[in-house]
Formats: C-alpha cells, sequence, structure tokens
C-alpha cells in the first residue's frame, strides 16, 4: 500500500477566513492610529511606525490562527508520521499498540505500547466520515506491519 496522507477539513474552512478577517481588521484599525496618542495635552502622537506595527501585529495573528490547519498524518507499511498544531512524531508500527478514536474524544490517537498516547490532531471528529476512514486505514496498515 501506497503512504496516505489526512490532514483536517473543517478547521480550514473556519480558519482561512478568520485569519484573513483578522488581518484586514487590524489593517483598517491601523488607519485610525492618527493624531494624539493620550489625553488632550500630551505630546505623544501616533506616527507611522505604529501604524505598520498594528499591521504586523494583524498579520502575526493571522498566521498564529493559520497554524491549526498544520496538522497532518502520513503513513505507510513502515510506520506514521503525525505532525500537530505544535511538534510532531515519527512513529515506526512495531512501537503502536492500537489505533483510537473513543467516542467523545476530539481526534484519534496512536496508543504506544509504553503506555503513552500520541494525539493525531489530523483526524478530528468534526471531520466525522474523513476521520473514520483515516482511522480505519491506520487501523489497516498497523494491522498489516505487525502480522508481517
Amino acid at each position: 500500500m501506497t503512504a496516505v496522507i489526512y490532514r483536517p477539513k473543517k478547521i480550514r474552512l473556519v480558519a482561512v477566513p478568520a485569519a484573513i478577517a483578522v488581518a484586514v481588521l487590524f489593517t483598517v484599525l491601523s488607519f485610525g492610529l492618527t493624531g494624539n496618542a493620550g489625553f488632550e495635552n500630551s505630546k505623544a502622537t501616533f506616527q507611522r511606525g505604529d501604524q505598520a506595527a498594528m499591521i504586523g501585529l494583524g498579520v502575526l495573528l493571522g498566521l498564529g490562527i493559520l497554524a491549526f490547519c498544520r496538522p497532518r498524518v502520513t503513513a505507510d507499511a513502515e510506520g506514521v508520521h503525525v505532525r500537530n498544531v505544535v511538534g510532531g512524531y515519527d512513529l515506526p508500527w512495531n512501537v503502536v499498540r492500537a489505533v483510537r478514536f473513543d467516542r467523545n474524544s476530539a481526534w484519534a490517537h496512536l496508543e504506544l505500547h509504553d503506555d503513552e498516547q500520541v494525539a493525531v490532531h489530523a483526524l478530528q471528529a468534526v471531520d466525522r466520515d474523513y476521520a473514520v476512514e483515516g482511522v480505519r486505514t491506520l487501523r489497516t496498515l498497523h494491522a498489516e506491519a505487525t502480522q508481517a
């Protein structure tokens, strides 16, 4: 079997527009940064650098939101590579005891032989059938690798 790749689907429908909206909002707000920066008698005024900083902050926040689109799981006959929002794991199938997707869990997990669990954020409950298909595929690859 060739390598399979799964990425979350519905989070993209939310994260991409939200990231764009945040960047646009901060850009629009930056144009309001003019004139006095404080009280009436204050000599501090907003400068172009303040506007640029506000736009930059909006872009950074937008990129932070887009980080939720980062998860991915790639698996083949040799093992599984999990990339989550922060961090990742490269595991051979012989260290994986089971692929789990509990009823009330937000995403799938890999249960390891040393009683640890690795979250698989790429297979999320909100993706329903797509996530179930992904878990079944990972279970099939795991079964084939452990029987060989």
